[in-house]
């Protein structure tokens, strides 16, 4: 399966990254980790998440308050959003 970010998903990806590298040395790697760790749960069981809408279902990552905002179009993985879970429930929802 191929995999793609939505632009303002890298995005959010990327500046979580640094957040975290801010806080604490290496928790932008180790959060970065799981949030790889967590598209290849997707992966492995693409509709086993939540349905958030029609298309797309989010998967939680296990150690962050995160979730990955995500749909299937033919055998590409397409991630909407690296989505906080504190924070405007439905932001991305225009980018699918």
């Amino acid at each position: 399966m191929n995999l793609k970010f939505h632009p303002e998903a890298e995005k959010e990806f990327n500046h979580a990254i640094d957040y975290y590298e801010e806080t604490k040395s290496h928790l932008g790697l180790e959060f970065a980790s799981e949030v790889y760790d967590t598209i290849h749960r997707i992966i492995e069981f693409p509709k086993a998440w939540q349905k958030m809408t029609s298309k797309t279902r989010r998967c939680l990552t296990n150690r962050f308050p995160f979730g990955i905002i995500y749909y299937i179009n033919n055998d590409t993985l397409i991630i909407v959003a690296v989505m906080h879970l504190n924070r405007k429930p439905n932001y991305w929802s225009s980018r699918h």
